[in-house]
């Protein structure tokens, strides 16, 4: 329903859109050939060496546990040993695939097309409760990035609020009254009266009201920060492949300063760049969608991205990861959907304590799970499906780990530490304790599984640390080694407490209809003592079992790191928000390249923030 003008006066005049809902029950025509055969050697060079290893892992675990016969827990046992291990291996065979395309020279897309034809595209900032400050001088400096460059495209800024604070509000309205009087682009600012349907609802009422007026969309977070160089190829990228309906960058993390953000930032930059090259060269024209970050064809996303309500058992629910569907929504149309992580400058920001990650983890958690419910849907192509399916084992992997856990720890270390009991038909009053998964064995599989997790970053980190150059944005050799070193060790050490606080989202999203909402915390805190202790006490209790249990001589001294982890729960969690950048020698400060060059974008931002708020007459907290 197109709003009258008087009702928006910081909007430019109506061009309404039609959203058009989709049909999970019924595959739309496809617009063009929805498969794409170069892709299926990647594929194959992903997926099958993922299946014969994991093939291979259970044929061993299957010939230590038929010894004396295979019961039904040890054939469960069996088939959670593979479930987990697949998800790993795939990983390595993703990074094997990447290192094939570098040394084969697969077409890298780190060019930017040339006689590329102007379009509009509109860059959207949807906003929730935020510090208006940071949203708009990050705006600020993404415009005047772009207007240093000679681009041929024309852009216009829009600020899209559902905030609910009324002195946010009146900010938002002031800071937004500034930069359009010293923005080199159109800028405007539309808040709801109401936020219908959260994000997904905002992006429709802004489609439905002004849509057509664009090509292309760049849809961007609160927290996102695109170069100009950035955000200009992605509009050259759509406008030159009229088959192109969503082009995703891969956001580098920027801004961290406590431990566990450096922790992240670190792993991001290091070794996520690898990881990124397989997933596009397998991805190909099915690639996935994040919701921030990237350029979307306006008319495509309208026809064919339409969400409906998920309705069964009386219950009416909005899609929360809304973004995983779009995405295998276009290319169910026929629209291809690329992923270009070789597209430099495109940034975000990152928790910085573990409990500000947890938390922001719940709710992507419920929102994975329900990709579930979405698997049956018609002419999804099989790797958009995939993608689903990927989406939702992330977070149905902490609990299949916790229950291996727990059959580890009740088979003890031996025969006679074994609380489970197996009974037979010949000699069911007397238990046949089993030979197999043993102090041993699970040293074994517990041996190869971190040998497979840790291949990614091992491989990422040895390409790096053979190459002088790279070394030297890290801070050289030494800098890189330490840093590399103390991530490998922290995360083995935060892993425990995560698959615990990922079972507890999963169980949430199970028993319970909602979770709370609210804006991503930006600036790290130190949370009481007493707050850590409620939010870890399942950790510390279950550290505490295993603890005994191993002080008993009852439980394999392999799972040692992971009682240490839960036992140490709170301490961990009081330790991630430590900052680094001001309390630790640069030696020690898990420093990458933009820690220590911080990119040019992003001083820009800074200063354009503290104009803001000298504007607003906020002053800056006594250190």
């Amino acid at each position: 329903m197109t709003r009258p003008l008087a009702d928006h006066p910081g909007m430019p005049p109506a061009a309404p859109l039609q959203m058009q809902i989709q049909d999970f029950a019924t595959a739309p025509a496809c617009r063009s050939d929805c498969h794409e055969k170069r892709a299926t050697p990647w594929r194959i060079a992903v997926f099958i060496p993922a299946l014969i290893a994991t093939a291979c892992l259970m044929y061993g675990m299957y010939s230590w546990l038929a010894g004396m016969g295979m019961t039904g827990l040890e054939w469960a046992l069996l088939m959670m040993i593979g479930a987990t291990f697949v998800w790993v291996t795939l990983s390595v065979s993703t990074v094997g695939v990447a290192i094939a395309g570098i040394l084969a020279r697969e077409a890298a897309d780190a060019r930017a097309p040339t006689d590329v034809a102007p379009i509009d595209v509109a860059l959207l900032v949807p906003v929730y409760n935020e510090v208006p400050w940071d949203v708009f001088g990050n705006a600020a400096a993404m415009l005047d990035d772009l207007a240093a460059r000679k681009t041929p495209h024309r852009y216009t800024l829009f600020i899209l609020s559902d905030t609910r604070d009324e002195m946010i509000a009146a900010q938002e309205q002031q800071a937004f009254e500034r930069l359009r009087k010293t923005a080199p682009y159109p800028v405007h600012y539309r808040r709801r009266a109401s936020n219908t349907d959260k994000k997904v609802g905002n992006l429709v009422d802004w489609i439905t009201g002004w849509g057509a007026a664009y090509e292309g969309m760049l849809v961007l977070d609160a927290d996102s920060l695109m170069t100009g160089r950035a955000i200009d190829r992605l509009a050259s990228e759509l406008s030159i492949a009229p088959d192109t309906g969503l082009i995703q960058t891969f956001p580098m993390l920027i801004g961290a300063e406590t431990l566990f953000a450096r922790l992240q930032q670190f792993s991001n930059i290091a070794y996520g760049w690898l990881l990124a090259e397989g997933l596009a060269l397998w991805s190909r024209s099915e690639g996935n969608y994040w919701g921030h970050n990237a350029i979307i064809r306006t008319r495509a996303f309208a026809e064919s991205a339409g969400l409906p309500h998920l309705t069964s058992g009386g219950r009416d629910d909005l899609i929360l990861s809304h973004d995983f569907v779009e995405a295998g929504l276009l290319r169910r149309a026929g629209w291809r959907v690329r992923f270009l992580p070789r597209v430099t400058g495109s940034f975000e920001e990152t928790p910085g304590t573990l409990i500000d990650y947890t938390l922001r983890d719940r709710r992507w958690c419920r929102g994975n799970l329900q990709h579930l419910r979405l698997l049956a849907t018609r002419g999804l192509h099989p790797v958009s499906r995939f993608h689903l399916f990927h989406g939702a084992v992330s977070y149905l992997l902490s609990p299949a780990w916790f229950l291996l856990l727990v059959i580890w720890a009740l088979l003890g270390k031996d025969a006679e530490t074994n609380v489970v009991r197996y009974f037979n038909e010949a000699n069911p009053f007397f238990p046949d304790w089993p030979p197999a998964m043993s102090h041993i064995d699970s040293a074994v599989f517990l041996f190869i599984m971190y040998a497979m997790l840790l291949t990614p970053k091992f491989t990422a980190a040895a390409m790096i640390a053979a190459t002088p150059a790279a070394t030297r944005i890290f801070g050289g050799h030494g800098a890189f080694l330490t840093a590399f070193v103390t991530e490998v060790l922290l995360s083995v050490a935060y892993a425990p407490v995560m698959m615990i606080q990922q079972t507890k989202a999963v169980l949430r999203a199970i028993f319970t209809r909602s979770e709370p909402w609210a804006p991503q915390k930006r600036d790290a805190q130190h949370y009481p003592l007493i707050t850590l202790a409620k939010f870890h006490w399942i950790e510390t209790f279950l550290g505490l079992i295993l603890t005994l249990g191993l002080a008993a001589g009852l439980i394999s001294w392999w799972l040692l790191p992971i009682a240490a982890s839960l036992l140490l729960a709170v301490p961990l969690s009081a330790l991630s928000a430590l900052n680094l950048a001001k309390r630790a020698p640069r030696s020690l400060a898990m420093n990458s390249p933009y820690t220590l060059r911080e990119p040019a974008i992003v001083t820009r931002a800074r200063s354009a923030r503290e104009q803001i708020k000298a504007q607003l007459g906020i002053n800056p907290p006594a250190e």
